[in-house]
């Protein structure tokens, strides 16, 4: 079907060899699911025919057989079963599974996978136990509420897709052994104070000494606390409400 292909081991590494990326290497063999975020097959009804694990994202996948003979991944919401029919239309059946444009929904419905920009493909609500709720329709653009609490403008011609994505309760998950990040590819992050001081900022002193000095700092000599996030000033006009405290 060519949906799946051997996902390929970089350990953190850039094309020169160097380590850009720290505590990432070895893990466990594994391909990835080519996800159809874009929801474009319109028209064309699919059957769910499997719910399977992706270890690459935190939410449950489904095979889609289409009428056409077309095999295609999607993310899967709660509630949608093997068997269960969706379309991907620009106004269709208000369902579970379905993917529709934002302008043909009505207000209040809870989606996922949504288009920041039309036919861009899904940008936002993609992670477990996620959706976005559609508070109003103006002026071309929807109103979404995210789970942030933060409330933003999405062109009215969006995608999304109707439903809750499943497997909530991830937070909850407990790795339970050093063996197991190891397989998922974490490996182990040495403390700064541990370290010498050509190493990182907060290294060297005799004995058990601490990070001397007024912030923590990273292992590249920048502030490790505080705002150190770049503004989205590109975006920032499209935010009706900030994130909830």
């Amino acid at each position: 079907m060519g949906l799946k292909t051997l996902l390929k081991k970089h350990s953190g590494r850039s094309a020169g060899g160097m380590v850009t990326v720290r505590s990432q290497g070895g893990r466990h063999k594994r391909y990835y699911r080519e996800i159809d975020f874009k929801r474009n097959k319109f028209g064309v009804e699919g059957e769910v025919s499997a719910l399977e694990y992706d270890p690459n994202r935190n939410v449950e996948i489904a095979l889609i057989k289409y009428i056409d003979g077309d095999f295609r991944y999607i993310l899967s919401p709660k509630g949608l079963k093997v068997g269960d029919k969706i379309e991907s239309s620009e106004k269709g059946e208000a369902k579970v599974g379905n993917a529709m444009k934002l302008k043909n929904m009505t207000i209040g419905v809870l989606v996922h996978n949504v288009e920041l920009k039309p036919g861009n493909g899904g940008q936002i609500g993609r992670s477990a136990g996620t959706s976005l709720q559609l508070l109003a329709k103006e002026g071309g653009f929807a109103h979404l509420k995210l789970p942030s609490g933060e409330v933003r403008m999405i062109p009215l011609d969006s995608m999304a897709t109707i439903g809750v994505l499943g497997n909530e309760d991830m937070k909850q998950r407990v790795i339970g052994k050093a063996g197991r990040s190891r397989h998922m590819g974490i490996k182990p992050n040495v403390r700064g104070v541990a370290q010498d001081p050509d190493s990182h900022p907060h290294g060297g002193g005799e004995g058990r000494s601490g990070i001397g000095r007024k912030t923590p700092m990273t292992k590249y000599g920048r502030p490790a606390v505080g705002n150190t996030r770049n503004k989205k000033k590109a975006s920032s006009r499209y935010i009706l409400k900030g994130r909830s405290k």
